[in-house]
This record gives structure tokens, C-alpha cells and sequence, in this order.
């Protein structure tokens, strides 16, 4: 039989969301004595613990024939290995977990205000390959101090007189008196497959997964929305739904000029939402999770 191998963060931001989403897309694993190594149960996809920074490398060496990384760490890998990362190891799919961005940052009374200030400057970053391309696509020539840690002391220090970095709340930029200057990537994790040709089987099995992945992706954004509503506003209150198809209508015991609605949305419902369809009309309105969908 085909067996996959499946490589995973074993540890981090992104080990708790990876393996929540294989669980909720069916799959199963008997884990190993050294819990590096998981054995598929209810498909023939095992799973591989490893650090994050390895996931690309083993497959583009066909270790494993998939694996879960965010984008900036399988863009830098891959530039690394001289390949367009745009293109030439993309994601099967974007997970829309693990978003964060990398960043160009300068001290705050900094004159470097954009990529057209850094001629002749040094950046500390954890992602030369990433700042490199950054650069060159804006024709700047700078020098790249290349740090695995604490690059935002960087500047303080004198090594550098601006960082690229990854910033989520902006704390760490602002605590070493950092300003943002440019975005350089957006990155959220996603789905990749080594670059190998496999057999027919193995592509079957990445397609069952890739169909379970994205009905789980759905019904995290999918809400079933019920409630009672006049008959005479349908039209008003169907188009208040954000996302929906036509809904399904059913009729109400002793009530023969309102009616049932159920409908599934396809977007996020906010209190805004309900707060028009009650005032055009509707009440009881519940707003329920989906837990699994297949379009």
C-alpha cells in the first residue's frame, strides 16, 4: 500500500493548529516510543515531528512527500536552494493559520523612511535569502548581517542600522524604540508537497486530503444561521445573509404568515448582521458552528 509522510512543526506556534486541523480532517496516528514519528491510522499518511526550518528541506529532498511550514520559512528554504519560491515550491494550499509578517524596521528619529534609504546600510534579519530579494526587486544595494536571534537589539548595538524581522503585535519594536518602515512579507501557513513526481496512488491520497482540508476551511468560516421570519420580508432578509444560497424555507406550526428559515453563510456573521435581520422583521435568530462540510 502507499504510505505518505506527513512533516509537521514538533513544537511552536504552529504544532497545536497543524495537528488540530489533520485531526479535524479525519486523520488518526498512533504515536511513536520517541513521539517523532506518528503512524497514519485511518489513512496511509504518517506523520514527521521535526523543527520547522528542516520541513522544507526534507521536501525538496523527497524525505516526505508533504509537510505544513509557514511561508517565510519554506520561501527562505527554497531561495536557498536557488528555486522561485513564488513558483517553483508554492503551496498546495493556504491554511489561514500562523499569519505574521516579516518587516522592514528602522529606529524611530531613523532618516531611513523606505527601500531608497538603505543604499550602503547594513540589515540584521533572520532572513537573508527574503531580504536579498527584497533589495534586489528595488534595485537598493545593502549590506545583510545575518543574526538567529535578538535581531531587534540589532541597531542599539551598532551592528546594523535596520532590522527585517518578523512583528505581530509591534511590542518588540516599540520596547527597542523600532518603527516600521515597509512590509516585505505577508506569510501564514500552508499545505506543500515535495517537487517529485509520485504515482498515481500518491496523488490520489494528496487529493482526499486536500478535499478534507479545504471542507474543514470551509466550515471554520461557515455559519448555519436559523430564525423566524415574516413571509412578506423573504427577498429583504435573504439578502441580508452574507454569503448565503437560496435558504431553505419551512412553515410554522399556527403561524401562517411567518415561516422557518435556515440557511448556511458562507462568510463571517457579525452582530451587525443580526441587528438588521431583526429589524427587518425576523427573531429567534441562532447562529451556529459547522462542524464538517463537503461542497
Amino acid at each position: 500500500m502507499t504510505r505518505l509522510k506527513l512533516a509537521i512543526q514538533k513544537s511552536g506556534r504552529l504544532a497545536e493548529e497543524s495537528l488540530a486541523l489533520l485531526e479535524r480532517s479525519g486523520l488518526k496516528f498512533a504515536k511513536s516510543k520517541d513521539k517523532l514519528f506518528w503512524f497514519g491510522e485511518t489513512l496511509p499518511i504518517d506523520l514527521m515531528l521535526v523543527r520547522d526550518d528542516d520541513i522544507p528541506r526534507l521536501l525538496l529532498a523527497g524525505v516526505c512527500q508533504l509537510g505544513i511550514v509557514g511561508g517565510n520559512v519554506a520561501e527562505e528554504k527554497a531561495l536557498e536552494q536557488g528555486l522561485d519560491a513564488r513558483t517553483g515550491f508554492a503551496p498546495l494550499v493556504g491554511l489561514g493559520f500562523g499569519r505574521c509578517r516579516l518587516m522592514l524596521a528602522a529606529p524611530e528619529q531613523s532618516a531611513i523612511q523606505g527601500a531608497q534609504d538603505l543604499t550602503g546600510q547594513r540589515l540584521a534579519t533572520s532572513y537573508p535569502q527574503l531580504t536579498r530579494r527584497y533589495l534586489n526587486e528595488r534595485g537598493v544595494s545593502a549590506d545583510i548581517v545575518v543574526l538567529n536571534g535578538a535581531v531587534e537589539i540589532a541597531p542599539s548595538m551598532g551592528a546594523a542600522e535596520a532590522i527585517v524581522d518578523l512583528v505581530s503585535t509591534g511590542t518588540t519594536l516599540r520596547a527597542n524604540h523600532l518603527a516600521v518602515v515597509d512590509e516585505v512579507l505577508v506569510s501564514e501557513a500552508g499545505l506543500y508537497r515535495c517537487p517529485n513526481a509520485l504515482s498515481p496512488e500518491a496523488e490520489a491520497l494528496i487529493d482526499t486530503l486536500m478535499t478534507r482540508i479545504e471542507g474543514v476551511r470551509q466550515a471554520n468560516e461557515t455559519k448555519y444561521v436559523m430564525m423566524h421570519a415574516p413571509k412578506n420580508k423573504l427577498t429583504e432578509i435573504t439578502a441580508l445573509l452574507p454569503g448565503a444560497e437560496a435558504p431553505t424555507v419551512l412553515t410554522l406550526e399556527g403561524s401562517p404568515d411567518r415561516v422557518a428559515l435556515h440557511a448556511v453563510c458562507t462568510e463571517q456573521v457579525f452582530w451587525e448582521h443580526l441587528e438588521r435581520l431583526k429589524a427587518a422583521g425576523a427573531s429567534a435568530i441562532l447562529v451556529l458552528p459547522v462542524e464538517k462540510m463537503l461542497a
